[in-house]
């Protein structure tokens, strides 16, 4: 076959970088708020939570206190058993007390956590299958898959813990500095010295690490996109000789993915042994002047004691913040790309309620479209088509020409950027969403399957149809000694993509997804690979069945296909340039003869 009448999509260059950031999204504040926002769920019992984790921090507080009882009135003037043991058995059940709210609180986030997590997926799931074919060419699908998947997953430590950490954390410095002040101002003092430092390190080093993790979450996605593309095209790869090259892409993009992840860990990692150097300073300070002044500023043993507790729980939660502040900014850098997504715009916006048309063939009308993917060059301009019910048309040109695209405003996969498209004189605009799926059917060339058997990818063309109706749907194609001559008839598992049938298999299989929806307008791409005569056969005689009565509109990349139709539409540069029917464009010698002369000489050789 001439390649000059292979069916293309328009080149669009995929970009190395991730999806834009909005400004709005560039300040981590403004994403914890955003993200809080756009989860419900985790604000759901908050308050619960929050008030639990706070009463476990005081629970903690209150232990160093009851330890200085026990020291300084429990041994004064002898051992006072019944004294000890009831501090001891007040301990224990604050301890008690402190493990089962924290285990309510655990299951209350982990709980609204994950259910926020699945809303996320979700909502990012359906997000990208409302953007337009624009949006979508222009991103690598490996970067949306990163959206809906390893970014939300970042989002888990810090919604199951990370975010009340840092109120349970501040409530606990806050309680603890006011203990050790009432204890001792004067040892509270070098203490809080040394806790400055600490800060100051922390402060320089939070752009470092959001741009760290920032970059992470972008390599993330690169490397999905790189290995998914790979596994998809096993086939080329491996057929062309590729393997080194893709190979060495992949490794690439897996090293820059290490390199990102160690360079925002090593950052992180350098406050984990600074922040334990000033912890035990600060536990060695408390030991020496509270030795050395302590009896001197009337401090007893059971108060040093206590301070000693407090200031290690005051300092060991500044141990604790680099942790806390590495999954928060893990978590904001994921957010950050789960909120840019869902803040593409969405440029189809389906009419409430809409028209629902009517059932039977419908006509289909183009008037002077124009269209171009985002920022590019017109793909299309000025295409004006008209094809009366019941008519069949076929679309032909080469490679680049926009038939394709074409097909795509058709099913409304994008809006046309000029002029419009009506069906049965209804704007595609204001048709209801429900009655153009329906009504309004497109059969890829390429026959996509899902993973499943040959009976539920057919079911996808109507949830609810019988067993009994799709094998009627096959059977009025002429298909029904086919599909029983597979391994297990309508049971067999078709594979990823469907690749344990042919390319001619997939095709009859999505030609009975198109019959049993019954549609009005067909809009067929027809597949360029070579099949076997017999599939050829199968597909001819079934495409012929599935058209009668209805609607066609064929983007044809066999001319053969083409002489059969009622009108041939030539396209040329993203324009009609000739129309008629396959006799007459073939006496006129214009562009669809030359097209027909090339594809004549391919046949025959």
């Amino acid at each position: 076959m001439n390649a000059a009448v292979v069916d293309e999509t328009p080149a669009v260059a995929e970009p190395e970088h991730d999806l834009p950031i909005p400004m709005h999204l560039q300040r981590s504040w403004s994403v914890l708020v955003r993200g809080l926002r756009e989860s419900p769920a985790l604000r759901t019992g908050l308050g619960f939570t929050v008030v639990v984790s706070l009463a476990a921090a005081v629970a903690n507080l209150v232990a160093p206190v009851l330890i200085q009882q026990i020291f300084d009135h429990g041994f004064t003037g002898g051992f006072h058993p019944g004294f000890v043991f009831g501090i001891c058995g007040l301990s224990f059940a604050l301890v008690a007390g402190t493990y089962v709210a924290g285990r309510a609180a655990a299951r209350r986030l982990v709980r609204a956590s994950e259910e926020a997590l699945m809303t996320l997926r979700v909502r990012g799931f359906e997000h990208i299958h409302r953007l337009s074919i624009a949006s979508q060419s222009q991103e690598r699908r490996g970067v949306f898959v990163a959206r809906v998947t390893a970014d939300v997953d970042t989002l888990s430590q810090f919604t199951e813990w990370g975010g009340i950490a840092w109120i349970v954390s501040f409530a606990q410095i806050l309680g603890a500095l006011l203990l050790m002040l009432i204890y001792s101002w004067q040892l509270a003092i070098p203490v809080v010295l040394l806790v400055g430092p600490l800060l100051f390190v922390v402060s320089k080093l939070q752009a470092a690490l959001s741009a760290a993790f920032d970059l992470v979450r972008v390599r993330v996605g690169q490397m999905l996109s790189e290995v998914s593309e790979s596994v998809m095209g096993a086939a080329v790869v491996r057929a062309y000789g590729l393997e080194e090259r893709v190979d060495n892409r992949v490794k690439r993009s897996i090293r820059d993915r290490y390199n990102a992840q160690v360079l925002a860990h090593f950052r992180t990692a350098t406050l984990f042994p600074m922040a334990t150097v000033f912890w035990g300073l600060s536990l060695s300070v408390v030991i020496f002047v509270g030795a050395t002044f302590g009896p001197r500023w009337g401090l007893t043993f059971g108060r040093v004691a206590a301070f000693l507790f407090l200031a290690d729980m005051f300092v060991h939660t500044f141990t604790d913040l680099p942790e806390i502040y590495a999954d928060t900014q893990t978590a904001i850098a994921g957010w950050r790309k789960i909120l840019a997504l869902l803040e593409l715009p969405v440029e189809i916006v389906e009419p409430s309620p809409g028209v629902a048309l009517p059932a039977g063939p419908l006509s289909v009308r183009a008037e002077n479209v124009g269209y171009r993917y985002g920022d590019g060059p017109p793909v299309l301009r000025e295409v004006s088509i008209e094809v009366p019910a019941g008519g069949h048309v076929a679309i032909v040109g080469e490679t680049g020409s926009g038939k394709t695209t074409f097909s795509k405003l058709l099913t409304r996969l994008a809006d046309p950027i000029e002029g419009g498209i009506t069906i049965e004189g209804v704007p595609l605009r204001e048709i209801a969403r429900e009655s153009r799926q329906s009504t309004v059917r497109m059969v890829p060339q390429d026959g996509f399957l899902f993973d499943m058997t040959v009976r539920e990818n057919v079911r996808a063309g109507r949830e609810g149809a019988s067993d009994r109706e799709i094998e009627t749907a096959f059977e009025e194609l002429g298909l029904g000694a086919w599909v029983r001559s597979l391994p297990q008839g309508l049971d067999t598992r078709v594979g990823e993509r469907g690749e344990s049938l042919s390319v001619g298999e997939r095709q009859l299989v999505s030609l009975a997804r198109a019959q049993i929806g019954d549609p009005g307008v067909l809009i067929l791409d027809e597949a360029t690979s070579a099949v076997d005569p017999a599939t050829e056969r199968r597909i001819s005689e079934a495409l012929r069945r599935l058209s009668t009565g209805r609607t066609s509109i064929t983007i044809a990349h066999r001319l053969s296909t083409a002489a059969t139709a009622d009108t041939v539409f030539v396209f040329d540069g993203g324009r009609v340039v000739e129309r008629g029917t396959h006799a007459e464009l073939v006496q006129a010698g214009g562009v669809y003869a030359g097209l027909f002369r090339s594809w004549l000489g391919n046949v025959r050789t």
